[in-house]
């Protein structure tokens, strides 16, 4: 069984190093996940893929059930996870292109289910520690194999975590920037507090899409996002394939 489980918002089914063998369609207690899950080999490894948007893509950050997803994972014995996250740069390091391995965020999100334990009443074993919310053992692994691999990462930086779905304002920006984030995100929030919850093991790896808001002359759009998204799939996939690898022998 499947230990290791990669979310993301695109599929892996077009890696030719993904073999999908079953999908499956778990019930929680708090509804469908976003997709069923799909179960695979790569590059050999036996892993779990769900699709955080839908399968096609069309939830919105906002909208996805974060509890559902990280409920079925635990269910199905996923004990570490591969979040990736498209993100905006915020600081001069984070340009687009960009490959980063967050070490720290900051939840900015409301009215979204933060918890596994809403419904069940308030008890002091329910207090999780989330001084470090990506696991550093994971994190380590990342680094390791972009590293092995010859491909730049930027080793660490705090996420800004917003509620989407539109992009911020540039004042926004600024403010985010004062109080210490690099980057930008909807959606690595309830998802890692979830999974610390659950005692899955839980760790990024971001793609920067585009500049924040502000940081360049130009007006964002979605096909400059897409594009960037697809020039660095390559790179993603193959740290992806590397940690999976290395995460599968400890």
């Amino acid at each position: 069984m499947a230990k290791i489980a990669v979310i993301a918002g695109t599929g892996l089914t077009g890696m030719k190093e993904f073999i999908l063998k079953e999908e499956r369609t778990i019930p929680t207690p708090f509804g469908d996940p976003s997709a069923s899950i799909k179960i695979g080999l790569l590059d050999g490894i036996e892993i779990a893929f769900l699709a955080r948007h839908g399968d096609p893509h069309r939830i919105l950050p906002h909208h996805v059930n974060y509890r559902a997803n990280l409920y079925a994972l635990k269910e199905i014995g996923i004990t570490s996870i591969i979040a990736i996250a498209a993100v905006g740069g915020i600081t001069a390091p984070m340009h687009a292109g960009v490959i980063a391995i967050p070490h720290q965020l900051v939840d900015y999100t409301y009215s979204r289910e933060q918890s596994i334990f809403s419904d069940t009443g308030h008890g002091l074993e329910h207090h999780v520690d989330f001084t470090e919310p990506f696991t550093q053992k994971v994190r380590e692994l990342l680094l390791t194999s972009s590293s092995q691999l010859h491909i730049n990462v930027v080793g660490k930086g705090v996420v800004a975590v917003v509620q989407g779905p539109r992009l911020e304002t540039a004042a926004e920006i600024n403010k985010l920037e004062r109080e210490g984030c690099d980057l930008v995100n909807m959606t690595l929030m309830p998802e890692a507090g979830l999974a610390r919850e659950l005692a899955i093991e839980y760790a990024s790896l971001a793609l920067v899409v585009n500049r924040a808001a502000g940081r360049f002359e130009k007006e964002i759009t979605i096909e400059e996002i897409v594009k960037t998204r697809d020039d660095a799939a390559e790179k993603i996939n193959k740290i992806l394939v590397r940690t999976v690898k290395e995460l599968a022998l400890i």
